[in-house]
């Protein structure tokens, strides 16, 4: 008898273990990370199509995106879409021949050089802020964003500025596969 209520007692423990192992790996994956598939080929060369991601949900409650986090948001498709942060509230974002210019300075994109130096032609056409969004500066509560690959992205230049409450967090580490794994920049 005393066996039996042993037995009863152990697999009571056993199931209160997994209940709150089960309830931890939901909250996490609710409110603190989750992973992402990259879908596509916007992201390239940085991100690859079925690479595996953790999206921290955490950082943008505490604080705002930075210019060139890779965010992940909720695009108007009722889709997630992955896409590198360009322009932040109160900026004038320009291309001209291949060239970022911020409130007209012109910025270094360091994680394109080594696709612009694999095409002919020019990886971004020109463009002002005013043409695609009309606002002579981005306002406050929304971001413009652009993929990496740039004549294969739908991106700010296509779907317009993503609204800051739209962003579901950022992303800067790789899981699978596992000889891609790591931190992109």
């Amino acid at each position: 008898m005393e066996a039996e209520g042993k037995k009863k007692n152990e697999m009571w423990e056993w199931s209160k273990a997994l209940l709150i192992a089960f309830g931890l790996a939901a909250i996490i994956r609710v409110f603190l990370f989750t992973p992402i598939v990259v879908d596509g080929e916007s992201m390239m060369p940085t991100l690859e199509h079925g690479d595996r991601m953790i999206v921290n949900k955490i950082g943008y409650a505490v604080g705002e995106p930075d210019r060139f986090d890779i965010i992940v948001f909720h695009a108007p498709e009722q889709k997630d879409y992955i896409k590198r942060v360009i322009g932040l509230p109160g900026d004038h974002v320009a291309y001209e021949e291949d060239q970022l210019y911020i409130n007209g300075e012109p910025v270094d994109e360091p994680y394109l050089e080594e696709y612009k130096q694999g095409i002919t032609g020019t990886l971004t056409e020109d463009f002002l802020l005013e043409d695609i969004a009309n606002h002579s500066v981005i306002p406050e509560g929304y971001v413009f964003v652009m993929g990496d690959n740039r004549r294969q992205s739908k991106d700010s230049r296509h779907i317009g500025l993503v609204p800051i409450e739209e962003v579901i967090g950022n992303t800067k580490f790789v899981f699978w596969p596992v000889a891609e794994a790591g931190i992109v920049k």
